[in-house]
């Protein structure tokens, strides 16, 4: 990709880093590698309660600026003057938004000489949105990638800087192509800025014609219907995994279901949501059309555990039927 954005982008430009979750880590690690001295100060989310304890908990952002001696901001809302004031006098050349979890208004936008630039998992303009990784893996696509654009008041709508596709792999989890995303975007950043340097990156609008978008996951989605198609979900389970997790009713509880596959997509006749056995660690599931294996299963209030050792505390035997 190659035209200007402006002449003499600066050979160390100062940085104003935003993200939260570790997505956004990975980034920031890339530009610490780079040279501590690019990174002004981190803004990320303030500290929140997590995990069973809700244990009040610093993002891994956070932590990773602090353990590099990076200035952190913390502000419950950034678009307060006040905060805004304070990101003026930092004067940053370029401000980069990993994952952040606020929106960003015009005049936070119009600060750094160089614009606000974010990386979003997925090959704008498809796939705009909250859950990118969740959902391409839930429709069964082949490819995503990782997006640089500028951003501007809409919902990754900015014009586009620079892209990289990523293939998906046969029976990925969303987190298992979350953490190979997370993985690359330290080094897709730094090359980004290598091509900046050189007045080698363009803006390309994008075409909203073609835009998808990838709408925020929650639970009432995540239910199996076992009459679809075993591809259709398999790829629902693989896409809330880990987390929310897609689950099943087995008599009155909620059974969660990870680490699917196909293995038949042609089998009709059967019963939707019936057990056909259990072969080398995969339980095999009728569906509408085709079976469904699966690996991993959680009973409620226990350890997401492989076939194998939940069958050895639980009774989930041939013939039986889920979903009811």
């Amino acid at each position: 990709m190659s035209l200007n954005l402006k002449p003499l982008f600066p050979e160390r430009p100062g940085i104003i880093f935003m993200g939260t979750p570790y997505f956004a880590a990975s980034s920031l690690k890339g530009l610490i590698d780079e040279g501590l001295d690019v990174v002004l100060a981190v803004v990320t989310q303030p500290d929140r309660p997590k995990g069973r304890g809700r244990n009040i908990m610093p993002s891994p952002v956070k932590e990773l600026a602090l353990k590099h001696d990076i200035k952190v901001m913390q502000p419950e809302k950034i678009s307060e003057p006040g905060f805004l004031e304070v990101i003026k006098k930092i004067g940053p050349d370029l401000i980069i938004v990993v994952a952040f979890g606020q929106i960003l208004k015009k005049a936070l936008l119009e600060i750094p000489c160089w614009g606000v630039i974010n990386i979003h998992a997925s090959l704008l303009p498809r796939y705009r949105g909250a859950a990118p990784i969740q959902r391409v893996i839930m429709n069964n696509e082949s490819v995503t990638g990782l997006t640089i654009m500028k951003m501007d008041e809409g919902l990754d709508t900015g014009p586009i800087l620079y892209q990289r596709s990523v293939p998906i792999l046969r029976d990925e989890s969303a987190g298992n192509l979350h953490d190979r995303l997370a993985g690359m975007s330290g080094g897709f950043l730094m090359e980004f800025l290598r091509h900046m340097k050189e007045g080698q990156i363009r803006e390309i609008p994008q075409d909203s014609n073609i835009a998808t978008y990838a709408d925020k996951i929650d639970r009432e989605i995540s239910r199996i219907e076992w009459g679809r198609e075993a591809t259709a979900i398999s790829a629902m389970i693989r896409g809330l995994d880990p987390s929310p997790g897609a689950y099943t009713m087995i008599g009155e509880n909620n059974l969660k279901i990870f680490s699917s596959t196909v293995l038949d997509e042609e089998f009709s006749g059967g019963v939707p949501g019936r057990v056909l056995g259990n072969s080398e660690g995969v339980l095999q599931i009728e569906t509408g059309m085709g079976i469904v294996g699966v690996k991993e299963l959680q009973y409620p209030g226990k350890k997401r555990l492989p076939v194998r050792e939940f069958l050895s505390g639980f009774n989930l035997s041939k013939g039986a039927v889920l979903g009811k």
